[in-house]
Parts: C-alpha cells; sequence; structure tokens
C-alpha cells in the first residue's frame, strides 16, 4: 500500500482514541488538495482489504470508523489484562436490552415487562456509561423519562445502526442475551482507562 492519501488515513486511525467520521478525516487534508468523502470512504475501503488478512480489522460504526483487533484474537489480548472482564447482572441485562429493542420506552414500561422493580442503579449506570440517554418525556401523568440508545451504545457494540441489533422474536429469554449482543467491547488498538469501569458490580 503506497497511496500517500491512505497511509495518512490510516495513521490517524491508528492515532485516534475513539471512532472518527468521513468528514473529520476529510480535515487531514489541505482544502486545494482535499479528498471528496467518496474518494474519503474509497481510500478506508483499500485500507479494509489491505487488513483482511492480518490481525486488526477497520470496522464501521455509529460514529465514524476505527482499528481494532479481530475477534479471533481478541482472547488472546484478553489474557494481558490484570483485570477480570466485567459481568453483568441479569437485572442489568434485561433493563438494556428492554431499552435497545423497545426504545424509546419508560422505566415503569421496563418494570411491567420485568414484573420487577428496576434498580436505581442500573438505570445510572447506563446513563453514567452513555448507552441510553433521556429521549424526551412521556405525555401522560408525571411525565416519566423516556429511554433510548446512544452512538455510545451502538459503537460498543460494533453496530452502525439500531436495526442492525440481532433479532429477538419475544424478549423473554435472557439466558443468552450476552452472547446475542456480543457483550464485550471489541479490543481497540487504543485502550481507555475509562474501559474499566466496574460494571460487574451492577445489581439486580
Amino acid at each position: 500500500m503506497t497511496n500517500t492519501n491512505a497511509l495518512i488515513l490510516e495513521a490517524a486511525l491508528f492515532a485516534a482514541a475513539e471512532p472518527l467520521p468521513a468528514d473529520k478525516l476529510s480535515q487531514l487534508f489541505p482544502e486545494e488538495n482535499r479528498p471528496s468523502l467518496g474518494e474519503i470512504r474509497a481510500l478506508i475501503a483499500e485500507l479494509q482489504i489491505f487488513y483482511q488478512e492480518r490481525s486488526l480489522e477497520l470496522v464501521e460504526v455509529a460514529s465514524g470508523y476505527r482499528f481494532q483487533v479481530k475477534k479471533d484474537y481478541a482472547e488472546s489480548m484478553g489474557r494481558l489484562e490484570e483485570r477480570k472482564p466485567a459481568r453483568y447482572s441479569r437485572s442489568f441485562l434485561e433493563t438494556l436490552a428492554l431499552i435497545a429493542y423497545r426504545q424509546p420506552v419508560t422505566r415503569g414500561e421496563i418494570e411491567d415487562v420485568r414484573g420487577v422493580t428496576v434498580n436505581p442503579n442500573v438505570i445510572k449506570t447506563l446513563l453514567e456509561r452513555e448507552w441510553i440517554k433521556i429521549a424526551g418525556y412521556r405525555d401522560v401523568p408525571g411525565k416519566p423519562a423516556l429511554f433510548a440508545t446512544t452512538k455510545t451504545f451502538l459503537d460498543y457494540f460494533n453496530l452502525k445502526s439500531i436495526a442492525e441489533l440481532p433479532p429477538l422474536s419475544e424478549l423473554v429469554d435472557f439466558e443468552t442475551l450476552e452472547k446475542q449482543l456480543g457483550l464485550q467491547l471489541p479490543t481497540s488498538v487504543v485502550s481507555s482507562e475509562n474501559e474499566e469501569t466496574a460494571l460487574a458490580e451492577v445489581t439486580a
């Protein structure tokens, strides 16, 4: 790969701590010689082909493009981690899934489906994690908050849009939810210290 523009994109994506969209990547080039967004995407496609036979992959998520370790090598990378991977409580998974699949949804509506009260710490952690946001308020007495997922949620689960969520015929069997959603952050080239948030401590 000798295309200078492609190499510039590669360097920027390696150095970035978060996904970069095509319009942001275009700012790497002087205005008089700036590639179009179509040309930027074509260069990214070249990079994706170049990395097909390597341990890294260049993927597109909701917020843009990023490099990450391929799933085949994620387990090996995990052996370098000093801390154990976060484990998610059933309550956490059920609440997240209901918001993802039924958004926008209120806390009361989540509780109606689950049949139990939602631990406030679950909602608090999801908001702090920026996986969910308050998208509005239901026009009923009390004006309860409506929760929906965010771009951060999509980025975490390697999704470009909510339409890419795996289909669930009925949202009642949560035993395999962790596997279905692939609840493990793809190993990024650049890791974040904040990635070690203790979500495992969220309980039902």
